[in-house]
């Protein structure tokens, strides 16, 4: 193909940052497939990922900067947009303190390490400690739950004698998985689904188990119980490894099956019976869904509970069970800051953990600090008055900003609501960092992320615009690097790897450790040196140190009479689907056809009482609000629950449902999983 070149690089629409090879001609961007040598996806792209041309080169890609004039936006100069935004900020800065910026990146900044790091960089230059992230809604809690027990963060293997997916539906959330998993069971691998909705994948399921949304630490706490009572645990590995394991016999002995049963709807029979199909199987793994657990009243201890679980049955450094393994060595594009993030003081494990400080402040506490202690607000990649919970409480909050500046593609729900709105790039229209490790399985793969072609438009990478506003602001010393090329490579040298290697050599990556499943000296940076089964870190917190259980707050056991009556139907939002990513990709045509709109799925017996039939538009209300979508009757979903997808804007935004109040004790996330609300018919 004449004036044709072929670019590999790799996908950045989700976490997974897939292999693909990018045909540019004439400097367009005209075709986009999987990497076959890629090792996590192997040549396959999901639907996103095939369809990822067709978002870049949409024709509602934001061109120029806007600003907010009245009640419209108008165009203006990128020259005219930092200087007003930099001299805002400064004054805000003389005012009211440095601690008056928040600054927050979206879920592609968890795969995009400089989008992420740069704005660390940034408010940390300004002199605030108030970085937000989607993470402290999603992930973290388990990252830093893991690292709590272990000291380090394990990971689950694609390939395992017996998969334990629980609230994870691969084929909708989680692409490589998915073939992974269905390559093993032809094999011989075993699997076991526990969801409230009967997925797919049960067909194929040893055992399914249909949950009660939000009670998941019940389940594992009672699995506990049997594997301890019948002697199933690992004695040797328990004996070896771990520390807190003779308090943990005592403390599980009220959490019975029977007592599990009644809270969440699966008999004490089968509780026995998975308990023991896990314990009995070398290189078993629970895989959790990305945020399904976390998003409950017992996020923690969920996390916690599923850590002992692989513990206590020696299937941590096992093939097929959580792995410890390197992650990549990268130079820190993220800057450390003095003073303590928003939420430091409501809930300290977040933040800190044995002297070990994250750069995120708690984004659920945002709302309540506006505008006392913030006034201005950088979105970069991100879309919170749809992605975060209780989106009448940002809306509100972000009204009474002094200044919000929303950097991206598009103009989103959030810019809609902005004093500047600037155009960004796509991950083809700047250089990066793809890795692997971190959230995909355990595979320690490391490769460039290619500028494919040039920014379309006016639009500039998160780089060029930190750079450049930090140049207005006295701050140009803190972005020392002269172009996007001398950032990576800086990333790239602490690992021992050079930015021409990974350009010319190895463009289609590399291994950059080898998987390790060796029980060493030092695997475990714990203070004790071991797995830590009981938590001092949790009891200085005030804690309990071992797993418990705390119900929905809303729900039975908790939730006042009166208000279940007013609202008694379990709602958990955030049903994934492979389409789009969180609210990305809702303006692609051929993806809006797979699923053109929001469907709320619930049981036929549901529907039933209420008088709705398939394919009825139905308000769906809350305490703090209402979503107006059409019903999906589905015999796979339990009944008394409604199953309601995330990330539509509009009136189908299902955080108009959700309530930034009702939180997790210990590291502040929200309940998204098991709220109640009622239902009826338009």
């Amino acid at each position: 193909m004449a004036g044709a070149k072929e670019i590999i690089t790799d996908c950045t629409l989700c976490y997974h940052s897939c292999g693909c090879r990018v045909t540019v001609e004439d400097g367009i961007a005209t075709k986009i497939r999987g990497l076959k040598s890629h090792p996590l996806n192997q040549g396959r792209l999901c639907p996103k990922g095939a369809n990822a041309l067709a978002a870049i080169y949409h024709s509602d890609r934001l061109r120029r900067p806007l600003k907010r004039v009245g009640g419209s936006f108008v165009e203006i100069p990128w020259d005219q947009a930092l200087d007003e935004i930099a001299d805002k900020l400064l004054d805000l800065k003389r005012e009211f303190g440095p601690e008056v910026l928040g600054v927050f990146s979206g879920s592609i900044g968890v795969e995009n390490l400089e989008m992420a790091g740069l704005a660390q960089r940034f408010k940390a230059a300004f002199g605030s400690p108030n970085f937000f992230s989607v993470e402290s809604v999603c992930y973290r809690m388990r990252i830093r739950t893991r690292q709590m027990t272990f000291g380090r963060y394990p990971i689950e293997e694609m390939d395992s004698s017996l998969y334990i997916l629980w609230g994870h539906n691969p084929d909708q959330s989680d692409f490589p998985l998915k073939f992974a998993l269905k390559k093993n069971l032809d094999r011989g691998a075993r699997l076991v689904v526990i969801d409230p909705k009967r997925i797919p994948l049960a067909d194929r399921a040893e055992m399914y188990l249909q949950i009660r949304p939000g009670t998941d630490g019940a389940l594992a706490l009672a699995m506990i119980h049997v594997i301890i009572n019948e002697n199933l645990y690992d004695r040797d590995f328990v004996e070896r490894y771990t520390f807190g394991f003779d308090r943990l016999i005592p403390h599980v002995q009220p959490y019975t099956p029977e007592w599990a049963e009644e809270i969440t709807w699966i008999t004490a029979e089968d509780i026995r019976k998975v308990a023991r199909l896990f314990a009995n199987t070398k290189g078993a793994s629970i895989f959790q869904g990305t945020c399904t657990q976390d998003q409950t009243a017992n996020g923690t201890q969920n996390n916690r509970a599923f850590s002992i679980l692989q513990t206590i049955t020696g299937n941590i450094n096992v093939p097929g069970g959580w792995i410890l393994s390197p992650s990549p060595r990268l130079g820190s594009v993220g800057l450390d800051g003095e003073g303590e993030p928003l939420g430091a003081d409501q809930y300290p494990l977040f933040v800190e953990l044995w002297g070990r400080k994250t750069r995120y402040g708690v984004v659920t506490v945002v709302p309540e600090n506006i505008p006392d202690k913030l006034r201005a607000f950088l979105v970069i990649g991100g879309n919170p008055l749809v992605s975060m919970p209780d989106t009448n409480a940002f809306r509100d909050a972000f009204r009474k900003l002094d200044l919000l500046v929303v950097h991206d593609l598009f103009m989103t729900e959030t810019a809609k609501e902005a004093h500047y709105v600037l155009p960004a790039c796509s991950h083809l229209e700047k250089w990066g960092i793809a890795y692997n490790y971190n959230v995909c399985h355990c595979i320690p793969y490391l490769m460039l992320r290619k500028k494919c072609i040039e920014p379309l438009y006016e639009s500039w990478s998160e780089w060029r615009f930190f750079t450049e506003l930090a140049k207005r602001m006295g701050l140009e010393e803190k972005f020392p690097w002269k172009s996007e090329e001398e950032m990576v490579a800086f990333e790239l040298a602490a690992g021992g790897f050079s930015f021409d290697y990974l350009l010319n050599e190895k463009p289609q990556g590399v291994f950059y450790a080898e998987k390790s499943y060796e029980q060493k000296e030092g695997l475990f940076r714990t203070p004790s040196g071991k797995i830590e089964i009981y938590s001092d870190a949790l009891e200085k917190a005030g804690f309990d140190p071992l797993p418990t259980f705390l119900g929905p707050e809303q729900g039975a056991g908790r939730g006042d009479s009166k208000f279940l009556e007013k609202y008694p139907l379990i709602l958990s939002t955030g049903s994934r689907h492979i389409y789009y990513t969180h609210s990305q990709h809702r303006n692609v045509e051929a993806l809006k056809r797979l699923y053109p709109e929001p469907l709320a799925e619930i049981a036929p017996g549901t529907a039933k009482q209420y008088g709705i039939a398939d394919a009825d538009v139905i308000i769906l209300k809350t305490d703090r609000g209402e979503v107006k979508m059409k019903a999906s009757i589905n015999g796979d979903v339990a009944d008394g629950v409604v199953l309601v997808p995330h990330g539509w804007p509009g009136e189908a935004n299902a955080n108009l449902l959700t309530d930034i109040h009702c939180r997790e004790p210990i590291m502040g996330y929200p309940d998204m999983k098991s709220l109640q609300c009622s239902v009826r018919k338009v």
